[in-house]
């Protein structure tokens, strides 16, 4: 049965696209079958994959995510396959600036991807689902959430990383007493920068929200990650032997580690 994680917070900036990408590849380098949605009108998570030219063309057609939930026709059209093996994506695209008001003519607005998922969840076409959330709390992230059984929220090591932190927990909680199954898988440090006090800092405020988890895993700053957005791939196929390589790898594994604890 797949499993559905969102990656989301409501601020900017704070390593949510980049954290979903490597993960996804990460996984299907451990065996798994997993499927992106860019969820997202900049669409980074596309470009994280494919070339700009190509996700333009993506953005410009019909084959993406914001035609799949307007039409609200079968996913498995939309479904292009990245250069990896295992590893699917649903494009984005620019007009899903205007998702919210797509949503908002649709009846059970809130449940609309959910309905769209069902039957993936119990195909064994994939092993997991991740979701790249944009940095709002609207009625589109909403949306996501209602269909993710899991949610995993990236919050940078910075001064203003954890801006909103407490909101939206809040949010989460909204979402929770429409969709009492979603939790919060934890929290992942990003952008770490060990010369600075921030991560520490970062940590003692997270520590103070009861009942949230912390990823082990700590994603450091690191060049690397950069170069490889800057060539559309994930920073482990870009070079292995990046630090952050070996990060995204054991948060990868910790996320199988809790997923699999509550199968």
């Amino acid at each position: 049965m797949a499993k559905i994680i969102a990656f989301a917070n409501n601020k900017g900036g704070s390593g949510k696209t980049t954290t979903c990408a490597n993960v996804g590849y990460a996984l299907s380098l451990l065996g798994r079958k997993v499927l992106l949605l860019d969820g997202d009108m900049q669409m980074n998570l596309t470009l994280s994959f494919f070339p700009e030219d190509k996700v333009l063309e993506f953005a410009s057609g019909d084959r993406n995510l914001y035609t799949a939930v307007k039409t609200e026709e079968d996913l498995t059209d939309f479904v292009v396959h990245s250069p990896y093996e295992g590893l699917d994506l649903i494009p984005a695209s620019t007009l899903m600036s205007g998702m919210e008001y797509e949503l908002y003519k649709k009846t059970d607005r809130e449940y609309i991807l959910s309905r769209m998922l069902a039957g993936w969840k119990e195909a064994d076409s994939y092993d997991y689902i991740l979701i790249d959330a944009p940095p709002t709390m609207g009625g589109w992230v909403m949306n996501i959430l209602c269909a993710s059984d899991y949610v995993i929220l990236p919050v940078e090591a910075s001064p203003w990383g954890l801006f909103g932190v407490a909101n939206m927990f809040e949010f989460l909680d909204s979402v929770r007493n429409i969709t009492p199954g979603l939790t919060l898988l934890g929290v992942v440090i990003t952008k770490m920068d060990a010369r600075k006090n921030y991560g520490r800092q970062t940590m003692e405020v997270l520590q103070q929200f009861e009942e949230v988890r912390v990823f082990d895993s700590i994603i450091r700053v690191d060049s690397e990650i950069e170069w490889a957005q800057d060539n559309s791939r994930p920073v482990m196929a870009y070079k292995k032997s990046a630090r952050s390589a070996g990060e995204y790898l054991e948060l990868a594994k910790e996320v199988e580690k809790y997923v699999r604890g509550r199968r």
